[in-house]
């Protein structure tokens, strides 16, 4: 049985799952790296971190609208280094859905990868945990709504509840957090487009975009023992956005 932790992260080939994945490491977890569609990027990643420290990550692929691929996930997590001690639900889709735009199919979509594959997999692998932590990648605007993202707006703040209802109902064996964003990274090409960037910074206090590296440093002390008295916390990291 390996003696170093052992964390699962969502979506973490790329962006801020992959700048968490990296923090962890370097702090001495073993990380599993989940992707779906980017699993080649991510199995770079970790060849790359194997390289510094010999069978300390492992890239996983699971599509995780796929309710039955959860539990796999949880099973191969745990089977990897024969213990589990962390989750972290990253993994997200983001997009616009304008009423009188919004489709079934849409609102599916943005729900399954927000709400249910986190509650879900949270359950999956709790089961296979004896003590643990899991953390949540939510958004500071799941509680001040933009337009246009009802969808998304609804999925997030299911999963901010789910965040509180988890960790009365897991307590005390395992504690579970949110970390809210807000402008983290500029979204990619292809992506909704944010039109207007400096009138987007200037709604920022700081007046600066976060990076995922100031989401990693907060999912990494939510998940250390320094935390030990800290759950069903959420804790933005948003330049103090939600304020204005």
């Amino acid at each position: 049985m390996g003696m170093s932790p052992v964390v699962l992260v969502t979506g973490a080939a790329r962006r801020v799952g992959a700048a968490t994945v990296r923090e962890l490491h370097a702090a001495g977890w073993n990380v599993v790296i989940h992707a779906n569609r980017s699993l080649g990027e991510a199995e770079v990643l970790a060849a790359g971190l194997n390289q510094g420290r010999p069978d300390s990550a492992r890239a996983l692929q699971a599509d995780l609208l796929d309710p039955a691929a959860l539990e796999h996930l949880a099973q191969s997590a745990r089977d990897t280094w024969g213990r589990l001690d962390a989750l972290v639900n990253n993994a997200s889709t983001w997009y616009p859905t304008p009423i009188g735009q919004l489709t079934a199919e849409a609102f599916e979509d943005l729900v399954g990868s927000n709400l249910r594959a986190p509650l879900l997999l949270t359950q999956a692998c709790a089961a296979r945990m004896e003590r643990g932590a899991v953390v949540n990648i939510l958004d500071v605007h799941a509680r001040r709504p933009q337009r246009g993202y009802s969808a998304y707006t609804a999925a997030k703040a299911g999963l901010w509840a789910v965040t509180e209802a988890l960790a009365l109902e897991l307590a005390p064996r395992i504690r579970v957090n949110g970390v809210a964003p807000g402008h983290m990274i500029w979204p990619e090409a292809g992506g909704p487009n944010l039109l207007q960037p400096q009138a987007e910074l200037a709604r920022v206090p700081l007046a600066r975009l976060g990076g995922g590296e100031e989401i990693a440093r907060a999912v990494k002390f939510l998940l250390s023992p320094e935390a030990a008295y800290v759950t069903g916390a959420v804790l933005p990291v948003d330049g103090g956005l939600r304020l204005g």
